[in-house]
């Protein structure tokens, strides 16, 4: 019989770059440095400063932590220039 009241377990955040990436199906690898690559670069560097504060605040490790509210638009990595489509960053 299944259990009708599991609660599933949120996704974490996360210190990994390769992780985060993977979210909008990218890689490291796929970043250049069009307009698009820059866009998704700063917005990682703003989701790591939501994270550590976040942390920080609730003395837990980002694996223990989501971020909400305006910070929930930084958990996945995009623009409108790129709408998580890899091509655009390839081309």
């Amino acid at each position: 019989m299944k259990n009708i009241n599991s609660v599933q377990k949120p996704l974490g955040e996360t210190t990994d770059v390769e992780v985060w990436l993977s979210r909008a199906g990218l890689k490291f690898a796929d970043l250049g440095h069009d307009d698009a690559s820059k866009a998704i670069r700063k917005q990682w560097r703003e989701y790591q400063a939501a994270v550590q504060k976040c942390c920080v605040t609730l003395h837990q490790p980002p694996e223990c932590v989501q971020l909400s509210g305006d910070y929930a638009k930084l958990r996945i990595p995009g623009n409108k220039l790129i709408a998580n489509d890899e091509s655009v960053l390839n081309s």
